[in-house]
Order: structure tokens, then C-alpha cells, then sequence
């Protein structure tokens, strides 16, 4: 198929080939498609809603239309792009793309090989199914909250990374990208249910057990909650921060090492823990950021600086493996050896006749098939008021 975000080049990601259509608009789902566009996929969003369309940030590599899926004529030429794709991702609550002939089973009917992606906070199923959240509260059902933050304070979540992102997009793609590699072998698509609880749940497998022992009392306490000296932050004498992981015994002894602090204590005693936090405060508190930055670089200590996000393309290391990373093209991930992701060009232009006539549609069809106004709904698009980092919202 040809790929009308980049036409006349085809990209050469493992994707390339892939037709994906988005219909989602919040943080997760263009966070999901964006990743399979750097991947080579060819992502057509469909947007003419009231809910606009998805943030710049996550744009680049798509191609964007608009439908009013509320006529007609919508619903054909949506029809029409389906029988073309491989895969479609949605972020509605559960009924709603039926209401809009966008469900699976009406999909599903048109072609037999989608792929259908619903991408939920609670899931196509159960008593929440119906309800708005966002990423805090889909943390919050999972016990993942629970578990995170100073034992001394509330709980508080880390951005809207972990639910939105990680138990949300990735999922998501991961789910899109399993359900089409068995299509190639059965010939048929599939409806994957991805929730962003139970994303969430997943990703807590390793902790759950042990929950309530010695590895994780309770929540702010235990090996890696942040109150172990050996696996936290610390201040330093210009009031940044490093960044200290050293777990396991060897890690330890080089962090002690390379700051001459004479005998080694047991660091898995609890009884030496406030020794070793004061001693550390105290060390680290005498020199500026980078200055351990540098003492402990190339060692095993596992110690490194805690960056703002406007130093992070600066620094060493990520600036040798993403040399044209900027805090506006985020790199594309993972690598490939034989063919190669990239971040791809962002357009967010409004190409719905050029895509509809690639679909055999009349421009009279194509007329009464595009929202009389296309243009507005795509530029000008950045982050939505109260609305840029939440996971679900009201539709």
C-alpha cells in the first residue's frame, strides 16, 4: 500500500507496508500509533469530532483527514478506508464507535483481516467500564499508587507516564502489533481490549508478591521505594541532584570505594542504614552535581546526575546514541539493525481529498463526506487546556 504521510518515499521500518487508522485523540492512543509510525506503519487519523484532533507532540509520521462519521457519506468513506487498512485504534468508551459505525463488528463485517485496538482506561468489560478516568486513577485501582511516594505523605503520580504510556500506549501497540503477526497466519483480525488498569496490573507483577515483606513493607518503604540510602537521590552542594542504584553488593562497595569512606558496612543490615544516609547526605552535599557526575562516571557505583528535562539531549551518552534527539522528536525506539526506525516528518496539513480520491471516491462524495470546515480542527492543535496529559475524557 502506498503511504500518503510520505508520498513518493516508502519508510523502512519492520511496519512498512502496515495501513493503521486512529480514531483516538487523547495521550495514550496517538502515543500508541506514533510509535508504530516510527516503526514504518503508515497512521491515518481520522479526525471532524468536536474533540479535535491529537496533540502536535505526538503527530509526527501521520497522515491527517477529517470525516463527519455523523453522515452518511462519513461512514462510507470510513468504511472504504477500513477495507484498505490492517489495523484501527480507538480510544471511546465502550458502545460508542457502534453509535458511530465504527464498532468491531460492523468493521469486522467490511474486512475480516482488522485488526481493532479499543483502548480504554477500565476495560471493554466490568463496573467501571462506563466510567471517565485518567491516568492517576487507573494507578489507583491497580495498587500501583498505593505502593509509590513517602510513606510520610499523600501519593503522588509520576506524570502520566505509567498508565497513559506505558499500561496504556505501548500496551496498546504491542497488542496491534501481536494481533497482526497471527493475522499473516489465520487470515483474520481480531478485537484487543486494552485497558489501562489492567496495563497497569501487569506491570506490577514483580511487586505484588512482595507486598507487605521484608523487599517492600509498605508504601515509601523497602529495597527500591526511595528510603533505602543505597537506592535514592541525594542533594548536592549546588542543590541538583544524583541519583544513586547501588543494589547489589559489587555496585555498593564501588559506591563506597570511589568515595573513600573507609570500611565497607553491610548495607542489607537495617541497623546501618541511618549511617550510611547521613555519611552520604554529608558527602554528597559537599560538592556540586556535576562534579560527581564526572568522579563516578565509567564506574559500576551506579551513580549518575539527575537531569531537568532541558538538559537531557545535552548530556554525554544520550547525545552519542541521539545526536538529532530534541526535546520536539523524542528518538524513535527500539532499534533495528536491518531496518531502521526514524522519527518521521510532521504534517499536520488536512489531507482528506487527497486520501479519499486514492479511494475511488467521487469529489461530490468526498464533499459530503468532509465537515464543511476541515482545516480548523487540525492547525493550531498543541496542548488542549487540562486536557494534554489525561488518559480518557468524556465523549
Amino acid at each position: 500500500m502506498s503511504d500518503a504521510s510520505d508520498p513518493g518515499h516508502r519508510p523502512s521500518g519492520p511496519l512498512a507496508g502496515i495501513r493503521i487508522i486512529d480514531l483516538s485523540r487523547l495521550a495514550p492512543g496517538p502515543y500508541c500509533t506514533m510509535l508504530l509510525a516510527d516503526l514504518g506503519a503508515e497512521v491515518i487519523v481520522v479526525g471532524g469530532g468536536r474533540a479535535g484532533l491529537p496533540v502536535t507532540e505526538l503527530s509526527r509520521g501521520k497522515t491527517f483527514i477529517s470525516l463527519d462519521l455523523k453522515s452518511a457519506a462519513g461512514k462510507e468513506a470510513l468504511h472504504r478506508l477500513v477495507r484498505t487498512a490492517d489495523a484501527l485504534i480507538e480510544g471511546f468508551r465502550p458502545g460508542v464507535a457502534d453509535r458511530i459505525g465504527a464498532g468491531y463488528a460492523e468493521l469486522q463485517a467490511i474486512n475480516p483481516r482488522l485488526v481493532y485496538c479499543s483502548m480504554t482506561g477500565y476495560g471493554q468489560t466490568g463496573p467501571r467500564a462506563q466510567e471517565a478516568g485518567h491516568d492517576i486513577n487507573y494507578l489507583a485501582l491497580s495498587g500501583l499508587l498505593g505502593a509509590v511516594g513517602p510513606k510520610s505523605e499523600v501519593s503522588y503520580p509520576p506524570l502520566n507516564l505509567l498508565a497513559d504510556f506505558g499500561a496504556g500506549g505501548l500496551l496498546a501497540a504491542f497488542g496491534i502489533v501481536t494481533a497482526l503477526f497471527e493475522a499473516r497466519a489465520s487470515g483474520r483480525g481480531q478485537h484487543v481490549d486494552a485497558a489501562m488498569v489492567d496495563g497497569c496490573m501487569s506491570m506490577m507483577a514483580m511487586h505484588y508478591p512482595v507486598w507487605k515483606t521484608a523487599i517492600m513493607p509498605g508504601r515509601g518503604d523497602g529495597l527500591i521505594t526511595g528510603n533505602a540510602p543505597f537506592y535514592r537521590c541525594y542533594l548536592c552542594a549546588d542543590g541538583r541532584q544524583v541519583s544513586v542504584g547501588a543494589l547489589e553488593l559489587a555496585f555498593f562497595r564501588a559506591l563506597w570505594t570511589t568515595l573513600d569512606l573507609g570500611a565497607i558496612p553491610d548495607h542489607m543490615d537495617r541497623a546501618t542504614w541511618p549511617l550510611v544516609e547521613q555519611t552520604l547526605e554529608r558527602v554528597f552535599r559537599s560538592q556540586p552535581r556535576d562534579h560527581w557526575a564526572g568522579l563516578f562516571a565509567g564506574t559500576d557505583a551506579c551513580v549518575v546526575p539527575v537531569l531537568s528535562p532541558d538538559e537531557v539531549w545535552q548530556e554525554a551518552h544520550n547525545k552519542a546514541r541521539h545526536p538529532d534527539a530534541s526535546d520536539a522528536c523524542v528518538p524513535a525506539v527500539p532499534r533495528f539493525s536491518r531496518t531502521p526506525s526514524a522519527p518521521r516528518a510532521l504534517d499536520r496539513r488536512d489531507r482528506s481529498h487527497e486520501v479519499l480520491r486514492s479511494l475511488a471516491m467521487s469529489d461530490g462524495d468526498i464533499a459530503a463526506a468532509v465537515p464543511s470546515d476541515p482545516a480548523s480542527a487540525v492547525e493550531g492543535l498543541s496542548w488542549p487546556p487540562a486536557l494534554r496529559n489525561s488518559a480518557i475524557a468524556a465523549q
